[in-house]
């Protein structure tokens, strides 16, 4: 195995079949151009046919043959090598896919033979809820007349299922041969309260392997193994720990297998809640970070307004959520809890079964953090039992019974309910809640709490400082495959917070022109809308009926209201044929366009350079505005991209005149990316601290600023209202005085210890600031290096870093200089 590495900056790619390993091979080099470190690819492993995303393995001892197979990634790990990226894989061990049975050998011998098989072991199945058969939600109203029996096979639709040794007859029934297998066709329907394998949260198609076994680790890790005993991969990203039996368990047998390899968890943390310490992790995949910087961006004197401007807007979110919780726990994660309260049989005997499930379901809806993981985070399990109590009092006795199976760590039930309080807490807040909710919406992230409206520069500090100290090398992210909306839509959004008025005044005016009886829905598709505008109608109407379904309360996903959403869809119809509500949109855009690429590029600046491993989810080095997935999985013309950066990186001289316009084609955000990626790659000797930098000044509000070590980062924070102030006037951000130069315009910096912001901000609303010794040393380097790149307005973009030493005495005297004003 390699030695242990540890990314500065990784770069998301989504590999599909239309997008293979070998078209990302074809990339690195704009990759390692654009400055960053590390690759970090989607799930690799044999998936369902046609999957677009890969979570939906269905055989681990092969790469996915429609990505381009072993050799393609065996190729594109050793072209990244060669670069000098490292490569990180997201893998996915709680749960395989199963929509086709013959396409996963595990799942097909599971329903041959049933607990017979070879692999039973594998899967995570109550054989006694249902008379040793395992259930298959997949039957519509037709039942049985909806099954045919070709051959030795039963076919619902065009999907093939196997029949047991000697099961099949001459003359045999469908119905004769069915009552003979393993397994049991039922009504999708009875999947929220009959099921009896456990799912990837109310996914039928998608079904939980029993990884904590060592047979199914090995089983089902065995080529992930081989690529750290090749060197082809260098770190991990693990999708759901939440779903697994035993997370802490699982991530030791990981470390083992790669070595203590640089591994990332996809954990939700909530406001407040730490990842355990005892893990062997480096961090989570960012959301915790995304959360604090969006808030640092919002006006905290919009609240009020916004509140009002929404509508029905719930008043209470922590009653909201509790209320959705307990509408999944009871709906469709019933058959989880169900399955819950047979564990807890032994000690609720007398206790009607219903009052059983009734407690639990309500205990799992008073969890304010996504799990436990007893004994850390017992203090969470207790809360929530409390809590359930309080509020049922009724169901008090009940909850004084199943507590101490609960809280014991070792007890079937209390790993049970670890594993089932995550996907209730999973569809229940971010899935339902966040639909019902529209005071600002780019607030409803996963990880967030809309209920935290904004967040100040002092806090921010806070955070970084802390991040430096506990995680230094945990992911930050903007923008992922699962984010309800991408960084800029929601950098759009965010600037309603500074015109909360003129907002409720214009979305009165579009609910008059476009009425929708559900006015949070309204709102919250009116935001969506602007946010991502100039957004196709195909996008739009796309996103309409996933947040309508999803957020269940005019029209449903299992019942859809075709009245209501048909006047919906007549909402985003308006939003390009009406005159009057174009006119209405486009005047909103001139007022918030400036303002939201403001926010654009101080989040991705600040982003960038804060303590953490930062990512660039793809396309995302440009202006990108999606919506929830599938539409933030869209493809990236890297052509377009690779074009635009060697532009920015071409021979002209630098001149205020060549700097690229903070507009639409999205070249600045391109030249904030990678002047800030490279500069973390080749001087991480810049970016070895963090200390918050204080403003005065007339608009000292209005900047967020922190020196990492040398390296100096400086944001305009709300926008709008540095405009009311009358712009940057005497405001200084104070600094050691030291000489230096911005990377993305060439200015230089006089040392003194006040950083005039009308000078610096004069170009762009962000600034990243060098020791002038690093610029110049570099920028000799580069000029003297006929591969190595050019310099484009004084931003360094060779691949090398500095190694002169007055550059490294400079930034030590910094350093030293920062030490003694700290």
């Amino acid at each position: 195995m390699n030695a242990r590495r540890v990314p500065t900056s990784t770069y998301r790619l989504q590999i599909t079949p239309d997008f293979d390993l070998t078209a990302a091979e074809g990339i690195v080099d704009y990759v390692h151009d654009l400055g960053a470190d590390w690759l970090y690819l989607s799930p690799v492993l044999q998936a369902e046919p046609g999957s677009q995303h890969g979570y939906d393995v269905v055989d681990h001892t092969r790469v996915d043959v429609d990505r381009g197979g072993d050799d393609a990634f065996r190729a594109l790990a050793e072209a990244a090598h060669a670069a000098g990226l490292g490569v990180l894989v997201d893998v996915v061990p709680n749960h395989v896919g199963v929509a086709t049975p013959e396409a996963n050998p595990w799942w097909w011998s599971l329903l041959e033979q049933g607990q017979g098989s070879p692999v039973a072991w594998a899967f995570d199945v109550d054989w006694d809820a249902a008379d040793g058969r395992i259930r298959i939600p997949v039957l519509d109203d037709r039942l049985l007349d909806a099954v045919e029996l070709r051959g030795d096979r039963l076919y619902v639709g065009e999907t093939a299922y196997p029949t047991a040794p000697g099961t099949v007859h001459d003359g045999d029934s469908v119905a004769d041969v069915h009552a003979r297998q393993h397994y049991e066709f039922v009504h999708w329907k009875r999947a929220d309260h009959d099921l009896n394998y456990r799912r990837f949260f109310a996914v039928n198609t998608l079904a939980a392997i029993r990884v904590e076994e060592p047979e199914v680790f090995s089983a089902s890790h065995g080529v992930i193994g081989g690529w750290f005993r090749d060197g082809l991969v260098d770190g991990l990203r693990i999708d759901h720990p939440d779903g697994l039996y035993d997370p802490a368990g699982y991530l030791d047998d990981l470390a083992r297998l790669t070595g203590g390899a640089y591994t990332l968890v996809e954990k939700i943390l909530e406001p407040g809640e730490e990842l355990p310490a005892s893990w062997p992790v480096d961090g989570t995949t960012g959301y915790d970070a995304l959360g604090v910087l969006d808030r640092l961006f919002v006006d905290p004197a919009g609240a009020e307004a916004l509140t009002a401007a929404s509508g029905a807007e719930p008043a209470d979110w922590q009653q909201l959520t509790h209320d959705t919780r307990r509408g999944i726990a009871d709906g469709i994660l019933g058959s989880e809890v169900r399955r819950l309260a047979r564990l807890l049989t032994p000690s609720t005997d007398g206790i009607p079964e219903d009052r059983v499930v009734d407690a639990l379901a309500e205990v799992i809806a008073s969890f304010e953090v996504y799990r436990t993981y007893l004994p850390e985070g017992a203090h969470h399990l207790i809360d929530a039992l409390e809590r359930a109590a309080g509020s049922r009092p009724d169901l008090a006795d009940v909850v004084d019974r199943i507590a101490p199976s609960l809280v014991d760590p070792v007890s079937a039930a209390a790993l049970r309910l670890q594993q089932t309080s995550g996907m209730v807490m999973a569809k229940g807040v971010e899935d339902t809640a966040f639909y019902r909710t529209s005071r600002l919406t780019s607030l409803t992230e996963v990880g967030g709490d809309p209920s935290v409206f904004s967040l100040s520069v002092t806090a921010f500090h806070q955070a970084q400082r802390d991040r430096l100290g506990s995680w230094p090398h945990t992911m930050t992210a903007l923008t992922t495959h699962d984010t309800k909306r991408s960084e800029d839509t929601r950098a759009r959004i965010a600037v309603l917070a500074e015109i909360a008025d003129e907002w409720s005044s214009t979305l009165e005016r579009l609910q008059s022109l476009a009425p929708l009886e559900d006015a949070v829905l309204a709102d919250l598709l009116w935001q969506a809308i602007v946010g991502a505008r100039p957004a196709s109608r195909e996008r739009l109407h796309a996103y309409a009926e996933k947040a309508s379904r999803e957020a269940g309360d005019s029209t449903t996903w299992t019942q859809p209201d075709e009245d209501f959403e048909q006047r919906m869809h007549a909402l985003v119809d308006a939003a390009f044929d009406d005159p009057a509500v174009v006119a209405v949109l486009d005047a909103l855009d001139e007022r918030i366009d400036a303002a939201g690429w403001s926010n654009g590029l101080g989040a991705k600046l600040v982003q960038l350079t804060a303590p953490g491993v930062p990512d660039v989810y793809q396309g995302t080095e440009a202006w990108d505005r999606s919506l929830v997935d599938p539409d933030n999985r869209r493809p990236v013309d890297h052509a377009e991209l690779r074009h635009v950066l060697a532009t920015l990186d071409g021979p002209e001289e630098a001149g205020p005149e060549r700097l690229p316009a903070v507009g639409l084609d999205g070249a600045a955000k391109v030249l904030v990316t990678s002047r800030a990626l490279r500069l973390r790659r080749d001087h991480p000797e810049l970016f070895t601290r963090y200390l918050g930098l204080e403003a005065s000044g007339i608009a000292a509000d209005h900047v967020v600023a922190f020196d990492r070590g040398g390296a100096v980062t400086i944001a305009t924070r709300l926008p709008i209202g540095l405009e009311r102030v009358g712009g940057w006037g005497d405001t200084l951000v104070h600094a050691a005085p030291v000489e230096r130069v911005d990377l993305l315009t060439g200015r230089r910096v006089p040392a003194s210890r006040g950083i005039p912001l009308a000078e610096v901000l004069a170009d762009y609303p962000v600034a990243l600031l060098v020791p002038a010794s690093v610029a110049d040393a570099t920028e000799r380097e580069s000029a003297g290096a006929d591969t190595a790149g050019s310099t484009r307005n004084g931003s360094p973009t060779t691949s090398g870093g500095t190694t002169a030493d007055e550059a490294e005495s400079e930034a030590q005297a910094e350093v030293e200089i920062l030490e003694g004003h700290a």
